[in-house]
């Protein structure tokens, strides 16, 4: 790592020291160290179009869903599930400041569950949960076995309608309630850090825009559009940056 990427480690460590109210907030970056690829990413969409003839956006759309169950979940096995996916050093950092009382709120745009895996309390998930599923007509819960374990589409075991993970399709609306947590939470925090996110999906990347606080820190290996707005930017793979602080 550059001494300039680990000059400003130090700055954010004293950033973390002297704040009192930390939000984190996380994109797709946060996990692919965990083995978890970034579907909208470019090798993402070539693949995803070489074999589908369509785009991840389209398949992971509402309309797709229940017009062409079976192939999403063709896709949706093959390309968003990774069970056996493992919290890294930013989920591992994030958690042990949410331990310290430093971090309040955790509100990730992943859909994998890992902050939970690491240990984290209060994780606010904009897009939902592969962990959690449900019946689109009797609503009975099903856990993520039940998906990776039916043949083509998990049918509900009490009525035979079709099961949906419990996730944020595109086409959808994010859930109000988790929003409006999020909103909360960011316009209390001083020091708001966001990471592995480029802040292109909204509605999602607009939370952004409430932050008063004092100290806003981007982390992210390329560049946003936010990085003129942010009081410390670091280039630099997420995991990498909470190994160090931690």
């Amino acid at each position: 790592m550059k001494k300039e990427s680990l000059k400003k480690i130090s700055n954010l460590k004293k950033r973390i020291s002297s704040s009192k109210d930390i939000v984190f907030f996380g994109g797709a970056g946060v996990s692919t160290e965990s083995g978890i690829p970034d579907f909208r990413g470019e090798k993402g969409i070539y693949n995803t179009m070489k074999k589908y003839g369509e785009s991840p956006e389209t398949i992971l759309s509402h309309e797709y869903f229940f017009s062409n169950t079976s192939l999403f979940y063709e896709y949706y096995k093959e390309n968003i599930i990774y069970k056996y996916a493992q919290p890294n050093y930013s989920h591992i950092g994030i958690n042990k400041l949410e331990k310290e009382g430093k971090i309040k709120a955790i509100i990730t745009q992943n859909i994998d569950g890992l902050h939970q895996k690491a240990g984290s309390k209060n994780v606010l998930e904009l897009h939902g949960n592969i962990l959690k599923n449900y019946c689109v007509n009797c609503n009975a819960k099903y856990n993520l076995n039940y998906i990776i374990d039916s043949k083509d589409v998990p049918i509900c075991r009490y009525c035979r309608e079709i099961i949906k993970p419990d996730i944020v399709l595109y086409q959808e609306p994010l859930k109000e309630e988790i929003i409006n947590k999020a909103i909360e939470f960011i316009i209390k925090a001083d020091l708001l850090i966001i990471g592995g996110t480029s802040l292109v999906v909204y509605p999602a990347a607009g939370l952004v825009q409430h932050f008063k606080g004092k100290n806003l820190v981007l982390i992210n290996k390329t560049m946003t559009s936010y990085d003129n707005y942010a009081n410390l930017v670091i280039n630099e793979p997420i995991g990498e940056v909470f190994k160090k602080i931690i």
